[in-house]
């Protein structure tokens, strides 16, 4: 099994890459492989709503000068998704809003995935950053694991590692997330995923 775990924030040795390594321990010493994907430094632009990732036969983003469609296929072939932002004013890093919006809307693959996110910050802000992570990976109909509290752990760089709740909270998603992967390995043995449906789209005119 293997997760592909998405580091939105600029500094690839900062607060998020060291939580994500946390979430990444604990799965690691369940033999299950973990990919760190950096894409905070790339230069990243926004969804267009061209609809070109949703025409049949299309399995990516019409933008391929990023990381959005490298990491699209990465996920093809992973069983879970991890996401990990800092905060900025309140929310996820503006790159990293720019990456989730074209990997999700052209992500249909990712359904029935195990999804899970944390953030990191200095103070403040922490709740509304990670419920905007969430919001990707629930309408994106993947499978959350639970954990004790809110994945959100506080300080800068490894400065983290003082928070003594954030990472147990961190390890405990980590290995909450270890054991969903496998219950749905097994389990994905004798019961099918749900048969997929069509969208129903209803626009507010």
């Amino acid at each position: 099994m293997k997760v592909l775990a998405i580091n939105g924030s600029p500094h690839p040795s900062g607060s998020t890459a060291t939580a994500l390594r946390l979430v990444a321990e604990e799965l690691l010493a369940r033999r299950i492989e973990v990919e760190i994907v950096h894409v905070g430094l790339d230069a990243v632009r926004g969804c267009t709503a061209c609809g070109h990732c949703r025409q049949p036969g299309v399995h990516g983003c019409v933008f391929t000068d990023d990381p959005v469609n490298a990491c699209l296929e990465k996920a093809r072939e992973s069983d879970g998704i991890l996401l990990g932002s800092p905060v900025y004013y309140g929310g996820i890093a503006g790159t990293m809003k720019c990456f989730l919006d074209r990997f999700f809307y052209a992500g249909a693959h990712l359904r029935y995935k195990v999804g899970a996110a944390l953030v990191c910050l200095r103070r403040s802000g922490g709740v509304g950053a990670m419920q905007q992570l969430y919001n990707y990976l629930n309408l994106a109909q993947t499978v959350l694991p639970p954990t004790q509290y809110w994945p959100v752990a506080h300080g800068s760089g490894q400065e983290l590692m003082r928070d003594a709740e954030g990472v147990q909270t961190l390890q405990t998603l980590g290995r909450n997330m270890a054991w969903l992967l496998q219950n749905l390995a097994e389990g994905g043995k004798t019961v099918p995923q749900p048969a997929h449906i069509q969208r129903v789209w209803t626009n507010f005119i």
